[in-house]
């Protein structure tokens, strides 16, 4: 799988995991959930494509 592969299946997740939490019922538990799986399934896109843009010194 290639870069931009990974890119558009983190982005898909991501969309994906929007839809689940926007569908869960207005509960307290049920919130609290959806913004730890929102904020976790959001993070690896975000991470991948921070690391893709680093660079390291040469030495």
């Amino acid at each position: 799988m290639n870069e931009e592969q990974f890119k558009k299946r983190t982005k898909n997740l991501a969309l994906r995991v929007i839809k689940l939490v926007n569908a869960l019922p207005p509960t307290s538990i049920a919130q609290v959930i959806g913004k730890q799986i929102l904020r976790s399934a959001t993070s690896v896109g975000a991470n991948y494509r921070a690391s893709c843009r680093a660079k390291s010194p040469v030495f």
